[in-house]
């Protein structure tokens, strides 16, 4: 650690600088009092300065295209995984094998069911991420559906269905149908109708089955899940709303509102909103909308939270509000 002011400064390595994720760990980390980015990993964007690849940023740090063992080797304190699903383990073994002493923040899919990892859903898991040295960031549709479901599980009477829509930045900056803005142009795209990654971590980080369709939409960031749960019991709208608010009382990233959120009052927030609750008392049916920054509280936000408590740090600590 350096010292900068009289307090320390936590070193962090950001493995997959050039995304749309990774750019906005650049401007919260670099924003942040405690934590300082050493080095920025990105074989597209290798040699360039990394302000060009994050705007906004005024790091002065030149992009590398370092190897596992080359990450391992800086022995920084903290290294964040902004990878596509599927390219985390060799960097997890490198470290390990160098004697795994930083903290690793995973934002893939690759470790949210490995119980030798922490899930980062604070507002959930807050207890036990403190101190944690293995973190698996949730996904964002996963984050929003389970702030969404959780406060009803007492009174849940079947399986949830969830409907979700996100901004196409959400399907990362790897070209494909799924974030063309002239294909998606006066267009929604349903994609992964069954069996979506995200529906299976809903259901594991509940303990209930869910059903779960993405849909991709013009708009390039933000999320907006319409939840329809049944019953178990008849419950009024009032008290089903008062279940989420006594829930999520003292979360500073969490609102709970009567009216239906919108999505477009998301972007660029870094908390979600959780309103539009209705009950059909006649089907023991109740409905529920959650928006979010995908980008943000679906990724970025969350990992700085998780890292924040993993040096016991204040959780908001460097989280604009």
């Amino acid at each position: 650690m350096a010292r900068e002011g009289g307090a320390e400064r936590i070193g962090v390595g950001l493995v997959g600088a050039r995304g749309y994720t990774g750019a906005e760990l650049v401007r919260l980390v670099e924003a942040h009092p405690r934590f300082h980015l050493t080095f920025a990993v990105s074989r597209q964007g290798k040699g360039r300065p990394l302000s060009e690849l994050c705007a906004g940023a005024e790091t002065e740090l030149v992009v590398e295209a370092l190897e596992p063992a080359e990450v391992a080797a800086r022995g920084t304190e903290v290294v964040i995984l902004a990878l596509p699903n599927g390219q985390a383990a060799p960097y997890v073994a490198a470290i390990e094998a160098a004697g795994g002493r930083a903290v690793i923040v995973d934002l893939s899919a690759d470790h949210r069911f490995d119980a030798e990892w922490r899930y980062g859903l604070p507002e959930l898991r807050r207890e036990a991420l403190f101190g944690a040295r293995r973190i698996a960031n949730p996904g964002c549709y996963a984050t929003g559906a389970q702030l969404g479901i959780a406060p009803a599980l007492g009174v849940l009477g079947g399986m949830p269905h969830v409907f979700g829509v996100s901004g196409y930045s959400g399907a990362g900056t790897t070209p494909s149908d799924r974030n063309d803005p002239e294909k998606l142009r006066d267009n929604l795209m349903p994609y992964a109708l069954v069996g979506h990654v995200h529906e299976r971590e809903i259901g594991h980080g509940l303990g209930v089955e869910v059903a779960f369709v993405p849909h991709v939409a013009p708009f390039f960031r933000g999320i907006t899940l319409t939840i329809a749960m049944p019953l178990a019991t008849t419950v009024s709208a009032d008290a089903l709303r008062a279940m989420y608010q006594a829930a999520y009382e003292g979360e500073a990233l969490v609102a709970v509102q009567e009216e239906i959120p919108l999505v477009r009052d998301a972007a660029g927030r870094h908390g979600v909103t959780i309103g539009g609750i209705t009950v059909d008392a006649a089907q023991r049916r109740a409905v529920v909308v959650v928006t979010l920054d995908n980008l943000l509280k679906g990724a970025a936000t969350q990992a700085l939270q998780n890292m924040n408590l993993a040096f016991s740090l204040p959780e908001l600590l460097g989280v604009p509000r």
